[in-house]
């Protein structure tokens, strides 16, 4: 078999289990005109607000425009609980900030605003996998990155195949080791 493609991804659950989610992702994707650090600023403001749900989150630099937050969760929900959990989440941010974020799908009501994409998490949805390339101009990488880089990434495209070896080689850990062994619960 030969599949000719650059991008991979996933959905949220394994094979064994497909209808039982073992990772929420939340999408932050800003419209063109938001400054990247704002797109930072929002990560940490997401993961704080996970914190206050005793919910540990790994960071994905897409490789796109944005950056996506997993949440590793035991597989004990079902997509739409799933689902009902990453949109509460989505609009408490948009509640808190209304002209930096939004939940609205529509294209005109994401000018000038970072919409949070919480419809990866239903059945069937899926989301950039670690380490894909990405259909883009100079083809960059989807990479986990630890929280601690966050200040200093210059881009959700900072990575790509000429750049992506001297990374790899200098880490001494993945920033995402340890997240198949988290064992958190969505309460309520």
């Amino acid at each position: 078999m030969q599949v000719y493609a650059l991008e991979i991804h996933p959905w949220g659950a394994r094979v064994d289990r497909p209808d039982r989610p073992d990772r929420i992702v939340f999408d932050l994707d800003p419209d063109k005109s938001v400054p990247w650090q704002r797109v930072k600023d929002a990560a940490l403001e997401l993961r704080d607000i996970l914190k206050g749900h005793k919910l540990e989150a790994f960071l994905l630099s897409t490789g796109g425009k944005g950056l996506h937050i997993v949440v590793p969760i035991v597989r004990r929900v079902s997509w739409e609980r799933a689902k009902e959990f990453s949109f509460g989440v989505a609009k408490e941010m948009a509640a808190r900030s209304p002209r930096r974020y939004t939940t609205n799908v529509s294209l005109n009501a994401r000018s000038g605003k970072i919409y949070i994409d919480y419809l990866r998490n239903r059945r069937g949805a899926t989301s950039i996998a670690p380490y894909s390339t990405r259909a883009r101009p100079g083809a960059p990488v989807a990479v986990p990155i630890a929280w601690e880089e966050l200040a200093t990434l210059r881009s959700p495209a900072a990575y790509s195949m000429p750049n992506l070896r001297h990374r790899l080689s200098a880490l001494k850990n993945c920033p995402w080791v340890g997240l198949n062994k988290v064992r958190q619960e969505l309460k309520g």
